[in-house]
């Protein structure tokens, strides 16, 4: 069993940066790829960009060069860190792994960009 906590959403003028947090449960973390998420109202929920067990990285094309995600095993944490935010990044953040047959899904941290 997995559970998904994000936090750090907010709002944030255009160029502006935030990092999200995503806190899990459950001892098999450190084997578990991790992903981002988000989704826009009125659309589908899309891929942000992933981070493996052993920390290689992969991004959507709409945010390579502006997010990073990174991972903590230690402490159970993944990072989304956001810079150049833009307002069409403006979303619900989820944070989401899979395993057993089995996914998991955060509640969601709000981010809005706009001036």
């Amino acid at each position: 069993q997995v559970q998904l906590v994000e936090s750090g959403g907010g709002s944030v003028q255009p160029g502006g940066s935030l990092r999200l947090s995503c806190a899990a449960s459950g001892s098999i973390f450190s084997r578990l790829t991790m992903g981002w998420y988000r989704q826009a109202p009125g659309s589908q929920r899309e891929l942000v960009g992933t981070i493996s067990t052993g920390g290689n990285t992969n991004y959507a094309d709409s945010v390579k060069g502006r997010f990073t995600i990174s991972r903590d095993n230690a402490k159970k944490m993944v990072y989304l860190q956001m810079n150049s935010l833009k307002p069409e990044d403006t979303a619900v953040y989820y944070c989401n792994t899979a395993a057993y047959s089995s996914v998991w899904w955060g509640q969601g941290t709000q981010v809005t960009v706009s001036s």
